[in-house]
């Protein structure tokens, strides 16, 4: 399984972006797809997730700003960040997998940093 992210970049704060990452190769195993997060000196997280049934998990710092969205069709996931802030600022990887906190797959990141 291959996962291609677009969408990063700079933005100021209380700005938005749109990430996405489209899945290619054996994906009939993909239930799950996400977001997680990793900024400089500090524990990766998770951001966002959603199951193939459309079930959804978000971390509490997004809750609100953030919204996953996901195309079966398409294969891709969608991660629509609105109200952005400079703690926001990480390198931002796609992740595909059995379930949302279970990725077996993770794509090259994309880097997000939001200004003040």
């Amino acid at each position: 399984v291959q996962l291609v992210e677009s969408g990063g970049g700079l933005v100021q704060a209380g700005g938005s972006l749109r990430l996405s990452c489209a899945a290619s190769g054996v994906i009939f195993s993909i239930n799950a797809m996400g977001w997680y997060r990793q900024a400089p000196g500090k524990q990766g997280e998770l951001v966002a997730g959603i199951t193939s049934g459309g079930n959804t998990n978000y971390a509490d710092s997004v809750k609100g700003r953030f919204t996953i969205s996901r195309d079966n069709a398409k294969n891709t996931v969608y991660l629509q960040m609105n109200s952005l802030k400079p703690e926001d600022t990480a390198v931002y990887y796609c992740t595909a997998g059995p379930g949302i906190r279970s990725p077996n797959y993770w794509g090259q990141g994309t880097p997000v940093t939001v200004s003040s």
